[in-house]
């Protein structure tokens, strides 16, 4: 006890002593800005180019003119296009593009109805099954059949190669610790970028259009596949492992007759993180020429044209919510079947065999007639959607406009022009001495010294001035965002009644792409850097509120009942005993809320976010910004490395 005692008052003592860093530090920055206010900023105009900038756009051009001569090229890069390309075109001509001289697919709109139907009454339920036919339908109804069944193609062609490459890689890293270490740093990296960063070295190598689109999805969608593999096989227990050894198994049967049996739950988890993370990124891989529904987004933002946003991206949000369930209720079925008992094989069985004969017939009468191969009307439905849409929009910036834009303007003048100016207005050797320090304090030598390198880095890409401006929008994004999953976060936490109803809702939200989150808020606020500062933290906030109310709730229970009984106050339990002991939630909801504010902010250069997002667009739109947009995603990256380095080493520091 006396031990306890006295670790607490040194507790106490680092804590305030790390603020009271955290506040000098603060304190010089401010003074020594307003001395110097203005110097040595490092800015660049929209149309100007550094070395660097020059230099890319010289690599650009020289693999453009060597592209079908250098034998890296050749017979490595041209080869894995080519093979992508035929595996695209291959899945496309079934669902989505006439092929063979047919002026239709292999297979129209009823029979891939039918299909998706079948199969998801085979891997889930009736109820699911039900969910995908009419959600395909629906997608048919909004006259987008075609854009839908390209962004399917799309993203089961990445998908497939992605489960392929990722299953073996992650059973490895499962099996043995030494590839598994090897391993984590790379997912980590990759799970750190935001989508955007995928899309302009890709087309280095591999030029824009769905091919290059698939690549960039695979490369994006692999590591959860690899890593909750791992997991998955890491999870079985130990003893179960041992037991199978004794009885004689070699390696080979552990693993088919074992450990894959045992893990194979989680690994169609895996598969579904996958898919997830394929249709976010490959309607983000519109900007290069990727086919479906987010070019048809892409194309709405850029003409603000709300309604036809909002229906593509209603389908998109559709689509996801299908192919969401259906993963998520096929991982559960064994689990179903067992609790349902014999009778529930007895009578599935027949049905099933009944239900692929009719989906047979159904991709029969699809592949003969054109009435069943052509979705039938005019996407009456979807023209009522962007109608709708539209007079909403109307009505809002109407009626609602004073509020939106005195919302807007106080967050923008009373929050972020002042923080933004103090960012790019500092000297940049001034920004990145108080970055530095402040990563020092809060995570550590080792975070102190990768930020001092990315900061250097940043300098080097030539962009400072935006990447200070896209750090002032995340920065203030993810204030609001914690504010937010705090207040909702505890609530959570201290009701299982409402969490039982938020929590649906913030699943939900998790599964709509990013290009989504924009539509609503487009139409509120305009094309504007709020827009993708509303958006960035509608989409974060699922995450944080999510991780926040577990670690409320984990709080011990005994400890919450002695301060009641110590008199208390709810206000008192929440701010002195609750959220104290929720340190490391909060600072892992910081982490991931930085992140995923940082990949919805620079997709909002196409709203008028500007910056870096804008730098990115502009690359791949504009030859000569093509070194440019290529230095902005490096920025990027630089960026959310930074934020996830500090924001670990603290989560690590605060729970050790």
């Amino acid at each position: 006890m006396a031990a306890a005692d006295a670790t607490a008052p040194r507790a106490a003592v680092r804590g305030i002593s790390r603020r009271t860093v955290v506040a000098a530090i603060l304190i010089a920055w401010l003074a020594l800005f307003a001395v110097l206010r203005g110097r040595q900023t490092l800015p660049l105009a929209a149309a100007d180019l550094t070395a660097l900038h020059r230099w890319f756009n010289d690599v650009n051009d020289a693999i453009g003119a060597h592209r079908n001569s250098d034998p890296l090229f050749l017979y490595f890069f041209n080869e894995i296009r080519l093979v992508i390309d035929n595996l695209v075109t291959f899945v496309q001509s079934l669902v989505s593009r006439p092929a063979g001289g047919r002026p239709v697919p292999q297979i129209g709109w009823l029979g891939v109805v039918g299909l998706t139907g079948c199969v998801s009454w085979a891997v889930a339920n009736w109820r699911v099954a039900l969910l995908a036919v009419a959600g395909f339908t629906f997608l048919g109804l909004q006259g987008l059949w075609q854009e839908s069944m390209d962004t399917l193609a799309l993203t089961l062609s990445a998908v497939l190669v992605a489960l392929v490459i990722g299953i073996p890689l992650g059973l490895w890293a499962g099996l043995s610790d030494r590839f598994d270490r090897i391993m984590t740093p790379f997912l980590d990296f990759m799970q750190t970028m935001p989508t955007f960063v995928y899309l302009a070295p890709l087309t280095l190598f591999f030029l824009i259009g769905p091919a290059s689109a698939t690549i960039t999805t695979l490369i994006y969608a692999a590591p959860p596949a690899i890593r909750i593999t791992a997991h998955a096989v890491r999870s079985v227990p130990r003893t179960t492992v041992e037991a199978a050894d004794s009885l004689g198994s070699t390696r080979r049967q552990t693993l088919v007759k074992v450990l894959l049996p045992m893990s194979r739950r989680t690994v169609v988890m895996g598969v579904n993180q996958t898919i997830m993370a394929a249709l976010a990124m490959v309607t983000i891989a519109a900007l290069i020429d990727a086919p479906g529904l987010g070019k048809t987004v892409v194309q709405a933002l850029q003409s603000l044209d709300v309604g036809t946003a909002f229906n593509a991206g209603l389908a998109i949000v559709v689509m996801a919510i299908v192919l969401d369930r259906v993963t998520t209720a096929a991982s559960g079925r064994e689990e179903a079947a067992r609790r349902s008992g014999s009778r529930f094989l007895t009578w599935r069985r027949p049905l099933l065999a009944l239900g692929a004969v009719v989906a047979a017939v159904l991709v029969y009468l699809s592949h003969t007639y054109v009435w069943a191969a052509e979705f039938p009307g005019r996407g009456g439905t979807g023209r009522a959607v962007a109608s709708a849409a539209d007079t909403a929009t109307t009505w809002a910036q109407d009626h609602l406009s004073g509020l939106t834009n005195a919302f807007r303007d106080a967050v923008t003048n009373g929050l972020l022009n002042p923080f933004q100016s103090l960012l790019t207005d500092s000297p940049w050797w001034l920004v990145g001495a108080a970055l530095t320090g402040l990563g020092a304090v809060l995570g550590g030598r080792r975070a102190g010294a990768t930020t001092a390198v990315c900061v250097g880095l940043l300098v080097g890409t030539g962009v400072w001035s935006d990447g200070m401006t896209t750090l002032a929008s995340t920065v203030v994004a993810t204030v609001l965002v914690m504010l937010l999953g705090v207040v909702v976060g505890v609530w959570m936490g201290r009701s299982a009644l409402v969490d039982r109803v938020v929590r649906p809702t913030l699943d939900a939200a998790q599964v709509m792409p990013p290009f989504v989150y924009l539509v609503p808020f487009l139409a509120l606020f305009g094309a504007t850097r709020f827009t993708a500062i509303a958006a960035a933290v509608v989409y974060a906030a699922p995450v944080a509120i999510k991780i926040i109310a577990d670690g409320v709730r984990n709080v011990p229970g005994t400890t919450v009942e002695a301060a009641t009984s110590a008199g208390c106050s709810t206000w008192q339990i929440i701010t002195k005993v609750q959220l104290p002991m929720a340190r490391g939630a909060l600072t892992l909801a910081t982490n991931q809320g930085l992140i995923y504010v940082l990949s919805m902010v620079v997709v909002g250069g196409l709203v008028g976010a500007g910056a870096l997002g804008y730098d990115v667009v502009a690359g791949f739109s504009q030859g000569e910004l093509y070194g440019k947009g290529l230095a902005a995603g490096l920025a990027i990256v630089l960026l959310g490395v930074m934020f996830d380095r500090i924001t670990q080493a603290a989560a690590r520091r605060t729970s050790a």
